[in-house]
């Protein structure tokens, strides 16, 4: 499992901050780190906010900028995506975040924060791997720093959690799918009207990870797709 730290750039608000490690603490991340803090950060409040987090106020690790603080992929956050550039071709919805460059070798992964009053400016934005845009109402796009934090977090905790709970079991997991797809790929090979094999083949991978199917979903579509079954002709043939 991945390791998570959180970077807050120029935190003004004990309250934000205190909510930021509740938040961390709901999805097991402990590793906080605090750019140029204009507030103190175990004051009264942020710890009266943290609730049963506050340790991750007291052992917060503080930093000059951000380059210093990042580690691993670095994934900024932002509530007006425009401000990017749009020039920037790094801009993910949150379910596109494990299909970017270098995802699946990285160790580590650093989710920043920006101000609680401006957000991250162009050239902190321009620092980051991948910018994670949140859609939401048009008449108040903006999200509260630990509302923010806690969507990204689920996003990126969430296979390791699901795995806990009883429903989980009824998912198919890396294997299966894995097993659908090889079957997919050797009724891709017998049909001589596909010409470009591999981008069909990989455009079936990315919406079965997308669809998340259940086991007994896979062992249908399986008993279909298997050699037995499937003579490879079209039915106009």
């Amino acid at each position: 499992m991945r390791q998570i730290r959180v970077v807050c750039i120029e935190p003004k608000y004990q309250v934000n901050l205190g909510y930021v490690a509740r938040v961390m603490k709901n999805f097991g991340i402990e590793d906080l780190a605090l750019v140029r803090p204009r507030c103190k950060h175990t004051g009264k409040n942020a710890v009266k906010y943290s609730k049963h987090a506050h340790e991750l106020l007291r052992n917060a690790r503080i930093y000059k900028n951000l380059e210093k603080a990042a580690r691993g992929i670095t994934i900024g956050t932002t509530g007006i995506w425009e401000k990017s550039d749009r020039t920037f071709n790094n801009i993910y919805s949150l379910s596109e975040l494990r299909n970017m460059k270098g995802w699946a070798k990285s160790r580590y992964v650093t989710v920043v924060l920006g101000r609680d009053d401006t957000g991250l400016n162009r050239d902190e934005l321009a620092a980051c791997d991948a910018i994670v845009f949140i859609g939401s109402s048009k008449s108040y796009p903006v999200l509260n720093i630990s509302h923010a934090l806690a969507i990204v977090l689920y996003e990126l905790t969430m296979p390791g959690f699901s795995k806990e709970y009883r429903f989980a079991r009824f998912r198919s997991d890396e294997a299966d799918q894995k097993r659908l797809a090889t079957l997919f790929d050797m009724m891709v090979r017998k049909r001589g009207n596909i010409r470009d094999k591999r981008a069909v083949s990989a455009a079936f991978r990315r919406v079965v990870r997308r669809a998340m199917p259940t086991r007994k979903e896979i062992n249908a579509i399986s008993v279909g797709m298997s050699p037995w079954k499937n003579s490879g002709k079209t039915e106009s043939e």
